[in-house]
């Protein structure tokens, strides 16, 4: 199966971090997310019910994400993977987190993981 359901660059503002400033003020983190998952029976059938609600997964990683304080990225993408495969029909799900401009001279900086 090669099939892949991604939303890509999710721009959520939280706090994150851990110097004083970064605990006060809210900071835009850019979240990729790849889901494998075969979309034969849904293209066949053209029917909702029978693929992945990307826009439900969206919503519940936005509303975490907000509602979120931690201090490393780390802590912030588990917490998104162990969000989605416990709440979604997700057997793996693929993440990136960054935040963009955290390091001067560098476009962008983050993790990414696969559970």
């Amino acid at each position: 199966m090669k099939d892949i359901i991604y939303i890509e660059d999710l721009r959520v503002k939280t706090i994150i971090g851990i110097f004083d400033w970064e605990r006060e003020t809210k900071q835009e983190v850019s979240i990729d997310i790849e889901f494998l998952f075969d979309c034969k029976k849904a293209a066949k059938n053209d029917s909702i019910e029978d693929t992945l609600d990307y826009k439900k997964i969206c919503k519940a990683v936005i509303k975490y994400v907000e509602e979120s304080s931690f201090q490393l990225q780390e802590s912030l993408i588990e917490g998104i993977a162990d969000l989605i495969k416990t709440n979604f029909e997700v057997e793996s799900v693929k993440l990136r987190i960054s935040k963009p401009g955290a390091l001067r001279g560098a476009k962008d900086v983050g993790i990414k993981i696969e559970r």
